[in-house]
């Protein structure tokens, strides 16, 4: 019996696995983190009634998400993903789901209601990526 080709790519794609997942969810993250960092930038003076959090803090957070946008988009677009790239943004992710979760229990930054819900809403968003992304790691 002979293959042909598509028979033999599809063979090397089951055993060799596709990065074609955690490269979608590396993509989300980068998007997602990229508009919430311009939105702290841009909007950190009206956001600061509403969530509570001052502009001291949403302009540093508002230009790390734009770098860690970039990080993770270059993660994700590389030819081949980087295991260890991918690795790392899910322990940032997962990093970033800790210290919010901290930031919200421990009160440290007198979030309003809704700044507190922001915060939880953004940590779950963030987590959901790590899973995401630790699903397409594990497919690669």
């Amino acid at each position: 019996m002979t293959l042909t080709r598509c028979d033999r790519v599809a063979s090397d794609a089951r055993t060799t696995g596709t990065d074609g997942f955690a490269r979608l969810a590396l993509k989300l993250d980068a998007v997602a983190s990229g508009l919430n960092g311009v939105a702290y930038l841009a909007l950190a003076t009206v956001l600061d009634s509403v969530f509570g959090i001052t502009t001291a803090v949403q302009y540093p957070v508002g230009a790390f998400l734009l770098l860690y946008a970039v990080g993770v988009l270059a993660v994700g677009t590389r030819k081949e993903i980087s295991r260890t790239g991918l690795t790392a943004v899910i322990v940032a992710n997962l990093l970033w789901v800790v210290l919010s979760l901290v930031v919200v229990v421990s009160g440290a930054l007198s979030p309003t209601g809704v700044g507190a819900v922001w915060i939880v809403l953004q940590s779950l968003t963030v987590g959901g990526f790590a899973a995401l992304q630790y699903v397409g790691l594990k497919r690669m």
